[in-house]
């Protein structure tokens, strides 16, 4: 785990690729520009200065992120890893956007391992990049402890079987506060770790039979669990410039004339002027 500066530092520089690939700035270039200007006191500029050197050798940014495990998250480079592969559908920009609102949830103060399993886990879910590989970088997230780790990869392996929220309410103090209150035992106490706390399972109770979205919706609202950022969907009713759409209807004649030429020649009549017609004469009288 590092310390808070470092991901401050980290959510500036995603911020940063994200605003100036977007304005068609190589990525090398951004990554030369951004390591003179974070903090020279964090770990952040060797880390650049090494994937600088991985994205000239190689042109991916997830090969050097997983050589250095100490730094970037499991999670991290899943992620890279995922929206710089060509055979999947998954946005680079919304990638960088994931990582920036992650890493401003680990520097804010109030990172608690159920909120960063649920913003990890609905990534996963709504970006569809594969649970086995992604609950499997999730669980190796220093954050979690070995308790969090194994039943991460319980999870995995129980998923289609159950619905998630069931998973959620069942290591929680909620469940444990409705057994002992069916059991009229007040000093009853289950035999599994619990890793979710009475208002996170009193939310995913109520979310059952219900799509997994509404439920990461809830907590947000409910708890201010940090939001996954989402791609907008595309826009069809965008307007053309006035000049491009003039330029398509030139290119809408001319090819009416080609077509009009392949057919045996052009009615010439279309292009002469249509005499007016007389202005109406007054009636005598």
């Amino acid at each position: 785990m590092l310390d808070r500066e470092e991901y401050v530092e980290q959510a500036y520089f995603w911020r940063t690729f994200l605003e100036r690939v977007q304005d068609g700035v190589p990525a090398q270039d951004v990554i030369e520009q951004v390591r003179e200007e974070i903090l020279s006191t964090t770990k952040l500029p060797v880390a650049l200065e090494f994937l600088l050197g991985e994205i000239r050798h190689k042109g991916r940014l997830s090969d050097g992120m997983a050589l250095m495990p100490h730094y970037f998250a499991p999670f991290q480079t899943l992620l890279m890893n995922k929206a710089e592969d060509e055979t999947i559908k998954f946005d680079m920009l919304i990638a960088l956007q994931i990582l920036e609102a992650e890493a401003e949830y680990r520097a804010s103060g109030k990172l608690t391992r159920p909120g960063l399993f649920i913003y990890q886990f609905e990534c996963i879910a709504r970006n569809r990049l594969g649970y086995h590989e992604g609950m499997e970088a999730i669980s190796r997230d220093p954050q979690f402890d070995q308790i969090w780790a194994d039943w991460i990869l319980w999870v995995r392996r129980q998923l289609g079987t159950t619905e998630f929220c069931e998973f959620l309410y069942l290591r929680s103090e909620f469940a444990v506060e409705e057994k002992r209150r069916a059991l009229q035992q007040p000093d009853w106490s289950p035999e599994i770790d619990i890793l979710f706390g009475q208002r996170e399972g009193r939310i995913a109770k109520a979310n059952r039979g219900k799509d997994p979205l509404y439920m990461f919706a809830a907590l947000q609202r409910q708890l201010g669990y940090p939001a996954v950022p989402k791609s907008k969907p595309a826009d069809d009713e965008k307007i053309i410039h006035p000049v491009i759409e003039q330029r398509f209807q030139l290119l809408e004649k001319r090819l009416s004339i080609v077509e009009q030429e392949q057919k045996g020649g052009i009615d010439l009549a279309d292009f002469y002027a249509k005499p007016s017609p007389p202005p109406d004469t007054p009636s005598a009288g």
